[in-house]
């Protein structure tokens, strides 16, 4: 990933409101590569980039349970 921040649309869920609590937007680019970044960061903060493959096997692992710290 280069230095440059990608140019896009950020989307985050309608549930964390407008008061920059702890979110994280995500944005999706022509190539279907995934951007995501904190909502504090004011875009200023670092972001993650991945493959269309990996954000699926990431979304398949989250709605299992994968990743429940519990």
């Amino acid at each position: 990933m280069g230095n440059s921040m990608p140019v896009g649309v950020w989307m985050k869920a309608q549930a964390s409101g407008d008061n920059g609590g702890s979110c994280v937007e995500v944005m999706r680019l022509h190539d279907d590569s995934v951007h995501v970044r904190d909502s504090k960061a004011r875009g200023k903060g670092p972001v993650l980039q991945f493959r269309p493959d990996e954000w699926r096997a990431f979304l398949d692992g989250a709605s299992k349970g994968e990743f429940d710290l519990s």
